[in-house]
């Protein structure tokens, strides 16, 4: 009898993205699983955020595909990819800078049926996302008053908005203080612990990223040349060498 291989949750499969004659990202493959936390890691200019781009449809794959609960969405637009399940955060936050936090947040329920109609509910939602993310009090606060921790918990609220079942974080602890990192790792736990969603994580904060995930790949030069647990992920003689500094051999 054929044995029947269960589908992936999200399947990245020979993908590759050529800007002319440069190739950004070159025939990467990986899966993740539901409700894993998974490290993007990788020197500057190793082709992250391109990746990261090529999931979400801001860009399209020059070659392979991109599987997603068993549908192929290298093709599909960012919003349609938003609304099957896709969610992402931007390295450089930029809010809608002169509206409020609970402004910004009902931006996010465009499109979704969900709430189609009713303003209050949509209000009350969006309040509850400010609440579960630590910005309660700011409802009513612009969003271009807040400090950096704050404009990177009001993207998360977003994210979250669109009811993902995968959200791809982009360094969402650069710029933080040690505290404030404590506190978007107990977040990120969170998020996926009680709210069931998966994450691809880009990050440079290494220390606090190896806490946290459960795989870590890394990327150099728009090549795969790593996955696996963190701590055979950091003892690995090729990323020693591409990213966390020398080798002593």
């Amino acid at each position: 009898m054929r044995k029947i291989v269960p589908m992936a949750f999200f399947q990245v499969t020979n993908v590759t993205k050529h800007f002319g004659g440069l190739t950004a990202v070159h025939d990467v493959s990986f899966e993740l699983k539901e409700k894993e936390i998974v490290g993007l890691i990788g020197p500057n200019g190793a082709g992250k955020t391109t990746l990261f781009n090529l999931i979400a449809g801001a860009f399209r794959c020059s070659e392979g595909r991109i599987q997603f609960e068993g549908r192929q969405i290298q093709q599909l637009k960012s919003y349609q990819i938003c609304r099957l399940g896709i969610a992402r955060t931007f390295q450089i936050v930029r809010p809608f800078a002169e509206m409020t936090c609970l402004e910004n947040v009902l931006v996010a329920f465009i499109g979704n049926n969900r709430y189609a109609g009713n303003l209050s509910k949509r209000k009350n939602e969006a309040a509850r996302l400010l609440e579960f993310v630590g910005l309660a009090r700011m409802l009513e606060q612009s969003a271009g008053n807040l400090n950096l921790i704050d404009k990177k918990r009001l993207e998360i609220a977003r994210a979250l908005a669109t009811r993902p079942r995968l959200i791809l974080l982009d360094e969402v602890l650069g710029g933080l203080n040690s505290g404030e990192i404590a506190e978007a790792l107990s977040l990120i736990h969170t998020i996926r612990d009680e709210w069931g969603v998966s994450i691809l994580w880009i990050e440079h904060v290494m220390g606090a990223l190896m806490k946290v995930v459960e795989r870590v790949l890394v990327l150099d030069n728009g090549r795969l040349i790593c996955e696996g647990p963190p701590d055979e992920v950091v003892a690995d003689r090729c990323v020693i060498e591409a990213y966390l500094g020398e080798s002593d051999d």
